[in-house]
């Protein structure tokens, strides 16, 4: 239930207790070709799963985990776009911010140095008490892509950026640029 606001299309009775690849595998295989679908946590022992990857995303809540993932890919040299959120209730209602991060095949490693990604498990966690919030997913997953699609030419990039901030309060984006 944990990743049922997270994910596209809705989840029918028949996902219930399936892995996230299997549902994803049964979603896609209608209109796309040439997926290779796997049940498997990445890890630094992960290198030959990556074999013949050319980007990657990280979509992940745990930070032990997300750690590991970033120094794998930069090893690789494959470079990737880490997206999180961090939310709280301080005021009552829900505040914070998402954030899409770019690390490039060469200054990937500049960009980790400067901690923008967090890469420890946080304690007391919002996000891990089951607040699933659709539109701050979905918002977070478009700032990746838009990021994403902007590398490969798609849209003008009038101003690189590594790092984008929107905080949810005041709906300010900030960004650090290239």
């Amino acid at each position: 239930m944990h990743n049922a606001f997270r994910s596209p299309g809705r989840l029918s009775d028949g996902e219930l207790g399936l892995s996230k690849a299997e549902v994803y595998a049964a979603r896609y295989e209608n209109f796309r070709t040439g997926l290779s679908i796997s049940t498997k946590f990445i890890d630094a022992s992960c290198s030959d799963d990556l074999t013949g990857v050319t980007f990657a995303f990280i979509c992940v809540d745990k930070g032990s985990a997300r750690a590991q993932i970033i120094d794998l890919l930069l090893s690789l040299k494959i470079p990737f776009i880490d997206v999180g959120m961090g939310l709280n209730r301080k005021r009552g209602s829900i505040t914070g911010s998402v954030r899409a991060t770019y690390f490039s095949e060469n200054d990937g490693p500049k960009v980790r140095d400067q901690k923008l990604v967090p890469t420890h498990d946080t304690k007391d966690d919002i996000y891990k008490a089951n607040i699933q919030i659709a539109e701050l997913n979905m918002l977070n997953a478009c700032l990746a892509v838009m990021a994403y699609k902007k590398k490969l030419g798609f849209y003008v990039d009038d101003e690189p950026s590594y790092n984008m901030l929107l905080n949810v309060g005041d709906m300010r984006l900030v960004r650090q640029d290239s």
